[in-house]
């Protein structure tokens, strides 16, 4: 199952101990769901989990039964609707508002006024409306829906709880969106979905690692390389200057140091350094390096 899918099965064990915070989740999950209309309510879903919090979710929140249900059997995604006027009146009321001049949805902060229902309706947001990337790939989560003012309103929310979420519009629907991975932790923690935020900051942690590590290896292997290309040059200065019987002529010094450079052809500078007798600095060994590659280069 895919790390949005297991997310939302986390907060399905989430308990919702008041009326209230049951009105407030199935809020959200009406407003984020497939079809929330005077005709029909209608959310599907894929998770099981999720269909049976429906259930008792509307049970404690309206004390009514979907008219439609899924069969127990059937795979993949189910349906659950309501289509009974009385139900879809009843329940337009509850949150303030009449299915017959409704034009369109609106957030109706009254009915959100405590912390806890602001954190259900959110919750069921995602439930029927959110996704989250795996985030060993990338941290992206998202809330869509396709009502303008419910996605500005839930954005305007989630600025009074705390959060700094962003906003785009994709195919005709409007999306709330984070990018960054603290502020998905925080998100998923503040929904009920602790444990879920605890992998996502281990995902991160590992990934941090990892790339901490891959820096060091390139960086391990630029300096490499460079010491193996500056050797190489300082190898064939030295030999141009064998081949030009020059060598027998050079200072002691430049003679010790030209010396050691064949005999440990992948050595650093300062490894250089330190196996010379008596032992020089990095400094001074990378002078002696410039005389000798002056030398050669005056060879013609």
């Amino acid at each position: 199952m895919s790390f949005s899918y297991n997310t939302k099965t986390e907060l399905c064990k989430t308990m919702n101990n008041s009326q209230c915070c049951a009105a407030a989740e199935c809020y959200g999950m009406l407003l984020y769901c497939n079809t929330f209309s005077a005709r029909e309510i209608r959310i599907i879903t894929g998770n099981q989990k999720l269909g049976q919090r429906l259930i008792e979710q509307f049970a404690r929140a309206f004390a009514i039964k979907f008219d439609i249900l899924p069969d127990p059997e059937k795979t993949g995604k189910r349906s659950y609707i309501i289509n009974d006027p009385k139900k879809l009146s009843y329940i337009y009321e509850i949150y303030g508002f009449s299915p017959d001049n409704l034009i369109a949805h609106h957030v109706n902060l009254g009915v959100l006024e405590e912390d806890c229902c602001q954190r259900s309706f959110i919750r069921g947001a995602f439930l029927t409306g959110g996704a989250i990337t795996d985030p060993a790939k990338r941290y992206h989560l998202e809330l869509v829906t396709n009502h303008l003012s419910v996605s500005r309103e839930t954005y305007s929310l989630l600025l009074e709880m705390g959060f700094y979420p962003k906003e785009t519009t994709r195919a005709g629907n409007h999306i709330v969106y984070f990018k960054q991975s603290s502020g998905i932790e925080d998100f998923l923690t503040m929904i009920g979905a602790p444990l879920h935020a605890m992998e996502l900051m281990s995902a991160k942690i590992e990934k941090d690692m990892r790339n901490s590590v891959n820096r060091m290896v390139n960086c391990d292997t630029a300096n490499v390389t460079k010491i193996i290309d500056a050797s190489a040059a300082q190898i064939d200065a030295i030999r141009k200057i064998e081949s030009a019987g020059a060598f027998e002529s050079l200072q002691d010094k430049l003679k010790q140091t030209a010396l050691l450079r064949l005999d440990n052809p992948e050595s650093s500078i300062k490894e250089l350094a330190d196996m010379s007798i008596p032992p020089l600095t990095k400094s001074a060994v990378n002078h002696r390096m410039r005389r000798l590659l002056e030398l050669a280069a005056s060879i013609v």
